[in-house]
């Protein structure tokens, strides 16, 4: 039997707060705050992944300030683990373990039209949900470099404080990681198959 409009309107209202849970306002201690999702978690040390851009100005050596708030406002310290200015990802590591962690989607397989929502933090707001559907897939030139970075073009609704954030399926798994940078003013989101191969060859945990 086909669900009613309002059944699934609840499913996904569900969908989203289970989400929620592991997505993290990432406070760079005054040099600007963003969105956060935490990739990893073990019984002592945990990883969250956001845009390099937020955490701008951080290094290995000095992560001073940078702070993590999770969604139930608890606060961590954090330590820059590694970062890539040109396809904007950062790796942030933090001492502590049994968070919730995102469930992460196949990226690989996406199809232009599918339903899509982002999670994020923008002006100063917390866990602003943003609806769409994909509306492009391929690969870009990164400015200045030869390198391609693939994406995701959607037309959900993003602002500064989205960055860094989670691009999830209908299903709530995470399909990419919103990147703001690289399209302007499109919503462009690195996939999440490219940030999990990132993660794996530049892990410091």
């Amino acid at each position: 039997m086909t669900r009613s409009l309002l059944e699934v309107n609840q499913a996904f209202a569900d969908m989203i707060e289970a989400a929620k849970a592991s997505v993290v306002r990432v406070d760079a201690g005054g040099r600007g705050v963003g969105t956060g999702i935490i990739w990893h978690s073990d019984a002592t040390r945990s990883e969250v992944v956001t845009n390099a851009h937020v955490v701008a100005g951080v290094t290995r050596r000095n992560s001073g300030g940078l702070r993590i708030v999770t969604a139930d406002n608890r606060r961590f310290a954090a330590q820059l683990l590694a970062g890539d200015p040109q396809l904007d990802l950062a790796l942030l590591g933090l001492a502590v373990g049994g968070l919730p962690t995102a469930r992460i989607g196949d990226s690989a397989r996406l199809r232009v039209g599918e339903l899509v929502f982002a999670i994020g933090n923008p002006w100063g707001q917390t866990g602003v949900v943003t609806s769409g559907v994909i509306s492009g897939l391929g690969s870009m030139a990164i400015r200045g470099t030869r390198r391609i970075a693939p994406y995701i073009r959607s037309d959900v609704l993003l602002a500064p404080g989205n960055s860094g954030g989670p691009l999830l399926n209908a299903a709530g798994a995470v399909i990419g990681v919103n990147a703001m940078i690289f399209g302007g003013d499109l919503s462009v989101a690195i996939p999440s198959h490219v940030v999990a191969e990132w993660i794996a060859d530049n892990d410091r945990l």
